[in-house]
């Protein structure tokens, strides 16, 4: 099966530009009340994600004075815990699968790794749910 099948495009999808601040990451995650997001270069390849935990604990060892500071200072002065690892185009289910288990969504990029669009978990237990059902009428 094409996991093209399942991808949420790039268009709708919130992500974040490695050069976009904290307090623009704060809102766009408070926005669209998401904990975890892409970030993407200005070429649109893929270099990541943030989580509220990331900007929590960002906030916290950076000591800034006051939340008007997290204006100036990028996301790349964060330490991020992890990231969300990406699979490509042509990825097969079984591997797109096993990101899934481990990750809420699932980045995917093209083969010069400019980011396309995620895959969510969510989307691939509804079509294997509706599989399942589609069996037992």
């Amino acid at each position: 099966m094409n996991i093209l099948f399942f991808i949420t495009p790039k268009r709708d999808v919130a992500y974040l530009f490695s050069d976009d601040t904290i307090r623009q990451a704060m809102e766009k995650m408070e926005h669209h009340r998401y904990s975890c997001v892409p970030i993407i270069d200005k070429e649109g390849t893929y270099r990541g994600t943030i989580t509220e935990g990331d900007v929590l604990w960002g906030l916290k060892n950076l000591k800034l004075e006051n939340l008007k500071e997290t204006e100036k200072v990028s996301i790349r002065s964060l330490k991020r815990r992890s990231d969300y690892k990406p699979v490509y185009v042509e990825t097969n289910m079984e591997e797109l699968i096993n990101r899934a288990m481990n990750q809420n969504f699932v980045p995917v990029v093209d083969d010069q790794d400019k980011f396309i669009g995620i895959i969510t978990r969510k989307d691939i237990i509804q079509y294997f749910y509706n599989k399942l059902n589609e069996k037992e009428k």
